[in-house]
């Protein structure tokens, strides 16, 4: 007799066969020690007929059947006879229940009254919030919780839908890795382009989040470009590219390099602080450009575009300048709200900040980070945005060439 005794029957829909999403359940189930027997398979035999499975999975206790359970949770699957989503108080402000569910970075139902009901602002690691008088549920921070509101614990009445890969012709289909130093970077360009002409037309945003990389290599002012033609609708960064940005308009330096010799300049050194001293003695850096203290750069051409901009603080940061935001609970929030209307994402040589923003897209947002050193976008997936594709290539070069592929 096996000694599979307790099990539980699933179901999963969808493109279950070319996205390895199949592959990804069976693996999971083995890895843990459990069992499957396949019940029924339905495959789709067309762009619009996903496949449908139900199986068995079985474990050695009803606490080995649990932890398997969980872990195929995120391919999509499903008890076969779903009951609604549990519920319980949050105990105290900024604490959930104890067995309260972690959410994915995948658009997630829960079953209430016998209905899904999709789950609002999807992004890892939150919990989910049942409003009982609208019958609705979102995804909520740590930091939002007050004494007794309802989260739902545990993994019953929860749908998540995996990502799966796109059956038609998709704008990244070339690139069959995450990342890689080997991709032809013309043709990369043009499909980057074409992404960010495709959300700009639909009226959605493109997030740029964005390093000091892109001034020192001298790619502020095609970043510029691409601001100026409506391709980044809000740019998030810190205290750093804002700061070498305004002191390459004021002095003709980044880092105290002279940006057309590429030589330092006696006393470059202090040309950092002497910017922000000059914006903070002006008030921010919207008041700079106004008064005519700024009349250049990046940050000028989002001020004079009113494209948004957010400055997230950091422990190193000198000054820091007016417009940063150093309280990072409050910068999160900020960021939080453009993440979640998102079309797409650009990550251009900065891993702190890239990893920031990737905790809070949604799997759905198509993201490319660009950075000469492979790692970050490594990091980015052991991270959880395992959806970001890498683009290994030094910055100033690749945002030159997509300003110019664009048009701008």
């Amino acid at each position: 007799m096996s000694e599979h005794v307790f099990y539980e029957d699933v179901t999963a829909e969808g493109h279950l066969i070319d996205s390895n999403i199949l592959g990804k359940i069976m693996s999971g189930i083995v890895e843990l020690d459990g069992a499957f027997e396949m019940l029924s398979l339905d495959i789709g035999r067309g762009n619009e007929n996903p496949s449908t499975i139900t199986m068995r999975v079985s474990g050695t206790s009803r606490e080995h059947l649990a932890e398997i359970l969980k872990a195929i949770h995120e391919q999509g699957v499903t008890p076969l006879h779903p009951e609604d989503a549990r519920t319980q108080p949050a105990p105290a402000d900024g604490v959930f229940p104890e067995d309260f569910y972690s959410t994915t970075n995948l658009t997630t139902f829960i079953r209430l009254g016998g209905q899904w009901v999709r789950v609002a602002n999807t992004e890892m690691d939150l919990g989910i919030r049942i409003d009982e008088q609208t019958q609705t549920a979102a995804g909520t921070p740590i930091g939002r919780v007050k004494a007794g509101d309802l989260f739902v614990v545990g993994q019953a009445g929860l749908r998540v839908v995996s990502q799966e890969r796109p059956r038609e012709k998709a704008a990244f289909e070339f690139m069959n890795s995450t990342v890689s130093s080997e991709k032809p970077k013309a043709q990369i360009v043009k499909q980057v382009a074409s992404l960010l002409r495709e959300v700009r037309d639909s009226g959605r945003k493109t997030i740029a989040v964005a390093g000091p990389a892109v001034v020192h290599t001298g790619a502020a002012e095609h970043l510029a470009r691409l601001v100026r033609h409506g391709y980044v609708g809000v740019l998030f960064g810190g205290n750093a590219v804002a700061t070498h940005d305004i002191e390459t308009a004021l002095y003709g330096t980044s880092l105290g390099i002279n940006m057309k010799s590429g030589a330092p300049v006696p006393g470059g050194s202090e040309h950092h602080l002497r910017a922000i001293n000059r914006i903070r003695a002006a008030g921010s850096i919207r008041e700079a450009v106004e008064k005519g203290v700024l009349k250049s750069g990046l940050m000028h051409t989002l001020v004079q575009t009113e494209t948004p901009y957010i400055l997230a603080g950091s422990i190193r940061d000198d000054g820091p300048l007016p417009d940063v935001i150093t309280d990072v609970i409050e910068a999160q929030e900020a960021m939080r709200t453009w993440c979640q209307q998102a079309g797409a994402c650009i990550m251009l040589s900065t891993m702190l900040h890239s990893i920031a923003t990737g905790n809070m897209l949604p799997a759905s947002v198509t993201t490319v980070c660009v950075d000469i050193d492979p790692a970050v976008v490594t990091k980015l997936a052991d991270r959880g945005s395992w959806q970001t594709i890498g683009v290994v290539t030094d910055v100033g070069l690749f945002l030159e060439q997509l300003a110019n592929e664009l048009g701008c």
